[in-house]
């Protein structure tokens, strides 16, 4: 039975919120962790930073192209790109109140967020009995 009262409603937005905006933080930060380390291999530093002392920049052309792009901070930076793709879908098909299974889905993706991800689960996980509900 479909709550009344309106009191799973505002959980399922307010989780779906919540959800949305891990996940756009976990977009973000996973874009970035792997744009610091596959540009560099790219175009040179010299070229990204030219006011930087010579010493420092030779130095670290010669770590980047002796030891290779970091491969484990492009994995999880593509780990948290894809993880916060799925919290922000689960975020709208929550505040739509459309398939309960994936809207949890999506705030457990977006865990790796920390405290919003763990709210977006319980906001979710309370507001259940509104999607069986007729708008």
């Amino acid at each position: 039975m479909a709550s009344n009262d309106g009191h799973g409603r505002w959980l399922l937005t307010a989780g779906g919120i919540l959800s949305i905006v891990a996940g756009i933080f976990q977009i973000n930060n996973g874009g970035l962790l792997m744009a610091f380390f596959i540009i560099p291999n790219i175009i040179p530093l010299w070229e990204i930073f030219p006011f930087l002392p010579g010493l420092w920049v030779e130095l670290q052309d010669l770590y980047i192209f002796a030891y290779g792009p970091p491969i484990w901070q492009t994995i999880m930076g593509a780990l948290f790109l894809v993880l916060g793709i799925l919290a922000v879908v689960g975020g709208i098909s929550a505040i739509r109140r459309k398939g309960f299974g994936f809207s949890l889905a999506g705030a457990i993706c977006a865990l790796a967020s920390g405290l919003l991800g763990i709210l977006a689960v319980i906001f979710i996980a309370l507001g259940k009995r509104e999607f069986g509900a007729e708008n």
